[in-house]
């Protein structure tokens, strides 16, 4: 038997396999809702956001699901171009509670009416995630 007739199989089998592993893998899922969050504020998603929410999301240990709204509403009309530039970032699973991530990122977050950015800000930023029906939500958020 030819070695072609066995190495495509195998390729596609090691293709699916490693779809199902990354799927699996909380840490890929975790870094992915993270970059998610990220593509869908400089996309100006508003309700893409909220989706990413858990329902039990505290911001600075009093903000609500309500107020994020209207920030990024208030922030969304106010800059015709939002840019989130993540200069560092680690996420990490949480070895003993596996349904809880972390992640802590050093953000600027800069606002646009033109091509020139009239505002910036820099961020220490700390999410927490909370797993919720096998994907990643964002339920705690402390900035600095």
């Amino acid at each position: 038997m030819s070695i072609r007739k066995f190495a495509a199989p195998l390729l596609l089998l090691g293709l699916l396999l490693s779809a199902c592993s990354a799927k699996d893998d909380p840490q890929a899922r975790l870094e992915a809702a993270v970059q998610q969050l990220q593509d869908n504020l400089e996309a100006k998603k508003t309700a893409a956001v909220l989706d990413q929410l858990h329902k039990e999301f505290r911001a600075q240990q009093a903000n609500d699901r309500d107020w994020a709204k209207r920030t990024m509403t208030l922030l969304f009309l106010r800059h015709n171009s939002v840019k989130v530039l993540a200069l560092g970032k680690n996420s990490r699973v949480d070895a003993t509670y596996r349904d809880k991530g972390y992640t802590d990122a050093q953000v600027g977050l800069t606002g646009a009416e033109g091509l020139i950015p009239d505002s910036a800000r820099h961020y220490a930023v700390k999410l927490e995630w909370w797993e919720d029906d096998g994907q990643w939500k964002l339920a705690r958020l402390q900035w600095q």
